[in-house]
């Protein structure tokens, strides 16, 4: 995993391992910031830490061949950035081609980038939520894997938005990174379709939408 805070997502994720909902392993936390508190989160459960440091590098690829060989190193297959920082260039995108989630919190593809929840208060929006997708060259705009939605409440400020949205990004983190585990995911396009397991009436899995409050 890749983190430049504090990990809240990561600790999502490592508790939904402990409980034995996810039947994956976080085998590394990198981050870019020698403090993040990912790494201090990371290391309570021991899970090995990795501080790389961009300064210490003459560009961007130098950084991220680090990152990519780190990676490699403790035998990741999938990438899971949870509040990384950057752009993700071409070096860790060719390395880990297909295998990169992120997790915004918006309803992609609408607001984009920083200071998200301000964008959906400020247009009036009605709801938000979150979106796990896979990354690719541009900025948040990679295939969508799953969504979750809140409501816009008429006295939200940025701070309790976010926080209604973090709620859910808790929730359906784990869960993208269960159906990517279970190899159920498959691209086709733009479009990822999600199988689920044989039952009367399943189908494709595109939105998780809990419900709302009365």
């Amino acid at each position: 995993m890749l983190a430049s805070g504090r990990g809240s997502n990561l600790q999502a994720i490592l508790d939904e391992i402990a409980a034995g909902r996810l039947a994956a392993a976080v085998t590394v936390v990198l981050s870019d910031v020698a403090g993040a508190f990912a790494l201090e989160r990371a290391r309570r459960t021991g899970v090995p830490t990795v501080f790389v440091d961009p300064k210490g590098y003459a560009g961007k690829q130098g950084y991220e061949q680090s990152l990519a060989e780190a990676l490699r190193a403790h035998g990741v297959e999938l990438v899971a950035l949870a509040g990384y920082m950057r752009v993700c260039g071409p070096t860790l995108l060719a390395a880990f081609a297909g295998r990169i989630l992120n997790i915004h919190p918006s309803l992609l593809p609408a607001f984009p980038g920083l200071h998200v929840q301000r964008q959906a208060i400020e247009h009036g929006a009605r709801f938000s939520g979150c979106t796990v997708h896979f990354v690719d060259a541009g900025v948040d705009t990679g295939p969508i894997v799953a969504q979750a939605v809140v409501p816009v409440l008429e006295d939200d400020t940025e701070e309790s938005l976010a926080a209604r949205i973090l709620r859910q990004e808790h929730r359906v983190y784990p869960h993208a990174i269960r159906l990517f585990a279970e190899g159920r995911l498959r691209l086709e396009g733009r479009r990822v379709r999600a199988s689920v397991p044989a039952a009367p009436g399943a189908g494709e899995l595109a939105l998780v939408q809990p419900p709302l409050p009365t």
